[in-house]
């Protein structure tokens, strides 16, 4: 019953959002030294929030209303001249910043389920 709430199911879409754009650093990382490898993203958990369709049923996780799951769409990051001579573009620095930032994301992502799961167990008279 408690986990259909709309607040949770954010949280924990949140949470699975920074797993799966952190996955995608550690690939980008992974492949530094691989020739023509391009850095790979995905979309804000902002803008993939925003972008469903709040008057249909919203799948709280790729797949789960279809069956199978589906990945985020990855994007290849631009190289804007950062390219090496072998054709990658992946910067350390900015991947190691991007961790930094999605760590931060699933900190949120877990204080906000903490804040509504205390919210939810004060109002039912439960420390």
């Amino acid at each position: 019953m408690f986990k259909n709430l709309e607040i949770f199911q954010m949280a924990g879409a949140m949470a699975r959002h920074a797993e799966t754009r952190q996955t995608m650093i550690a690939q980008n990382i992974a492949n530094a030294d691989t020739p023509d490898y391009k850095a790979r993203d995905i979309a804000s958990f902002a803008e993939t929030y925003r972008t469903q369709d709040t008057t249909a049923m919203r799948a709280t996780r790729p797949g789960h209303l279809t069956g199978h799951a589906q990945p985020y769409t990855a994007r290849t990051i631009a190289g804007a001249g950062s390219e090496s001579p072998n054709g990658n573009n992946v910067s350390l620095e900015t991947e190691m910043v991007k961790a930094a930032s999605v760590r931060q994301e699933h900190d949120q992502a877990l204080a906000i389920y903490q804040a509504s799961l205390g919210i939810l167990r004060s109002s039912l008279g439960r420390r």
